[in-house]
């Protein structure tokens, strides 16, 4: 009797993040010949400020012990000898820091695996056309590339049914990985989200913590502590005409016992 079949788990085990290689016991390849950038503009006004979107917040308000860095439309290099894949976003923790003559060294000016020592661990490409291959092609490459988590965002729907769809790296492919979108190695998710960006209502892909919750941008930060010492004020200032009000019927009982008292 062949065994019983089990049902596939609902939640695929998440890959473990990618480990820093060592930068001993590889030679640093020579950069300054690379092309680094080409002067291509990225598609519309909307896609921009949805790249802004993903990586402002997380430099401002990402509650994080990890270093990081957070990149919209940056070559990512895995070989000095290979043309470079251009993310849309993408998200590599456990990295060092920038140093801060980073702008003077041409290493420092696009992703290369070998300087950072790791590949990125979220890719998320926005598909604005049908000519991008982000289900063919592309995402063959990342996953050549041993990038962990790929993510697709669609809001126009001009590849796939679903307007936000993730790959988790199983082996060598990508399989389908379940909402709700939570990287629980990185204390950090994914969702979509109705709201107002920069004047602009619609529906925006946004990080989110742990809990679910987005992780705020700068600008809804200093409004969210505005709020909260307006409150504060609003509280104080009803706290001082209760104590007037509380002195004034002293005063008046003060005044009445004074008249019996006669």
């Amino acid at each position: 009797m062949p065994p019983p079949v089990t049902a596939p788990a609902t939640q695929p085990a998440q890959p473990e993040l990618a480990a820093p290689v060592s930068h001993i016991e590889i030679p640093i390849p020579d950069v300054s010949q690379l092309i680094i950038q080409d002067d291509t503009p990225v598609d519309n006004l909307l896609h921009e400020k949805q790249m802004r979107l993903l990586t402002e917040p997380l430099y401002t308000s990402w509650k994080t012990e990890k270093p990081f860095l957070a990149l919209a439309n940056v070559g990512l290099f895995h070989e000095p000898r290979q043309t470079p894949v251009v993310p849309d976003v993408m998200l590599s923790t456990e990295v060092a820091a920038l140093p801060e003559d980073w702008r003077e060294h041409k290493e420092h000016l696009s992703y290369f695996v070998w300087e950072r020592g790791k590949v990125p661990d979220v890719v998320i490409e926005i598909v604005s056309n049908t000519k991008g291959q982000e289900l063919g092609a592309k995402m063959e490459r990342y996953a050549r590339l041993h990038v962990p988590f790929y993510v697709v965002y669609d809001p126009e729907h001009h590849i796939q049914e679903q307007t936000l769809t993730c790959h988790v790296l199983l082996g060598t492919e990508y399989d389908r990985f379940p909402e709700p979108l939570l990287f629980k190695k990185l204390g950090i998710g994914l969702k979509l989200w109705q709201g107002i960006f920069e004047n602009q209502e619609g529906e925006w892909l946004r990080w989110t913590d742990p809990a679910g919750e987005v992780i705020p941008t700068g600008a809804e930060l200093a409004a969210r502590e505005a709020r909260r010492a307006e409150a504060a004020e609003r509280r104080a200032a009803e706290e001082a005409e209760r104590a007037e009000a509380a002195e004034r019927r002293l005063a008046e009982l003060e005044a009445r016992l004074k008249v019996m008292e006669k």
